[in-house]
This record gives structure tokens, C-alpha cells and sequence, in this order.
């Protein structure tokens, strides 16, 4: 009973209460976050995952601009369904260069981790300037207006030196060739395999339909369609049971 008296001062004192739950929290804190800073990785580097190719980080930026990720999250979690809907569920690593990344569960839209290559880049053209016409029951607005937005390659390299600052393994050599990089991978005849050597499985091509010009609608398919199809998830073993 003499137990009960307390807890009872404790509910009806509100500074004490407050002062007790803050202690509360703060020990909880401190026993989640304090390992962190005694390892060396928190992340488990995964085969294949590379920084973004200077037309794919322009096509992310596009993408969070645009509040894609209000709709859409990246991130298959790993219940049955899930990743019997969208495949393999997400790896930390595929995220590691990701500011910020676009984990979550609030789905309008379907989930975007997998997206890579299941669509053509038409398809996605098609879809950006009228989302009902090839998904009906689509409540997506219409963002055709990216067509119309030219890139200007220059302005890329400040955006790699800027992650590069930040940790992201932007070499000299991909800063040096990040403008050229850019227009490259959406141009048919451009240098290709200075783009692979240095981006290996980047998609390569004209992505919004006018080789003429390097839009805003290039960038986002690129970056859309590279979701997913950096690792190898052949060579991981799936749980058999998810809980």
C-alpha cells in the first residue's frame, strides 16, 4: 500500500510526474543511441550499391521536389505480402547515400523501391502526363510540365561536390566528368562507357521520348527506372517465414 501512496503523489504532482518521465525517456535514449557511437558501421555494405549517377541525383532531386515520396514510399518491408507484391524486402545499404531517404509505410501510390526497369521508359511518360490513362483508379495529378524543364548540365557538379562533402564516394574523376556524365547517359550517341566505368547498370538512353533536349522528364525516369536494380538479390537467401 505504501508503494501505491507514492505512485498516486507521483500521478497528481505534475512537475514531479514530468520530471520522472523525462528521466525516463532520457535513460531510454541513452541506452538505444549510445552503442551507435561504438561501432564502426552501422550499415552493412552490400555488393552493387553505388553513389547516383549525375542524371539519376538530378531525377532524386526531382522526385523530392515534386513530393513523390508523400505518395510513395521506398521501402518493401519484410512481411509476406509485401514482398510478394513488390520483391525482395529493403537493404539499410540501398539507402546509405540517400538525403533524406524515402523509407516508410504511407502508401496513396504503390511502393517505389522495386519500380526499376518493370515499366518502359514510354510507359512512364505516359503515365507522368496522364496517370489514368494507363492506371485508371490513379488519383496521381499530372506532372507532363516536367517535359518542359530543361536541364542545365553545369549545375550538377555542385550538387556531387556538395554529397561528396557529406560522405557520399563521389571521386574527383566523376565530379571532373559529372556535367558530360549527365548528358551522356540520355543521349544515344553519347559516351557510354565512361558512364558504365563509373556507374556501373546505370540506364542509359532517351527517356522522355525527344532526344532534342535534356528535360526534367529524363532525369526522374533515369532515376525511377534505376530503383531497385543495383544488387543482386539473387545471391541472398529470403526468409522462409516472415513474422
Amino acid at each position: 500500500m505504501g508503494l501505491m501512496d507514492k505512485h498516486q503523489k507521483l500521478e497528481k504532482n505534475a512537475t514531479l510526474l514530468l520530471a520522472a518521465a523525462f528521466v525516463t525517456v532520457t535513460i531510454g535514449g541513452v541506452v538505444e543511441i549510445a552503442p551507435l557511437f561504438y561501432l564502426d558501421n552501422t550499415i552493412e555494405e552490400v555488393d552493387g550499391v553505388r553513389p547516383y549517377s549525375p542524371l539519376e541525383l538530378k531525377g532524386r532531386e526531382v522526385y523530392v521536389r515534386e513530393g513523390c515520396y508523400v505518395c510513395h514510399s521506398q521501402m518493401v518491408r519484410p512481411f509476406r505480402d509485401e514482398v510478394e507484391r513488390y520483391g525482395h524486402y529493403s537493404l539499410a545499404a540501398e539507402s546509405m547515400y540517400d538525403r533524406p531517404f524515402q523509407w516508410g509505410s504511407k502508401r496513396t501510390g504503390p511502393d517505389l523501391a522495386r519500380v526499376g526497369d518493370r515499366y518502359s521508359n514510354e510507359w512512364h511518360v505516359q503515365h507522368m502526363i496522364d496517370p489514368k490513362s494507363v492506371v485508371p483508379e490513379s488519383i496521381m495529378p499530372p506532372y507532363g510540365f516536367l517535359l518542359d524543364r530543361e536541364i542545365d548540365p553545369d549545375e550538377i557538379t555542385d550538387h556531387l561536390v556538395a554529397n561528396q562533402r557529406l560522405g557520399v564516394p563521389y571521386t574527383d574523376e566523376m565530379i571532373e566528368n559529372a556535367a558530360a556524365d549527365l548528358v551522356a547517359q540520355a543521349t544515344e550517341d553519347g559516351d557510354w562507357d565512361g558512364v558504365e566505368s563509373r556507374y556501373p547498370k546505370a540506364k542509359l538512353g532517351d527517356f522522355d521520348g525527344d532526344p532534342s533536349r535534356l528535360t526534367e522528364m529524363d532525369a526522374i525516369i533515369a532515376y525511377l527506372q534505376m530503383l531497385g536494380t543495383l544488387v543482386d538479390f539473387s545471391t541472398y537467401q529470403a526468409e522462409e517465414n516472415f513474422r
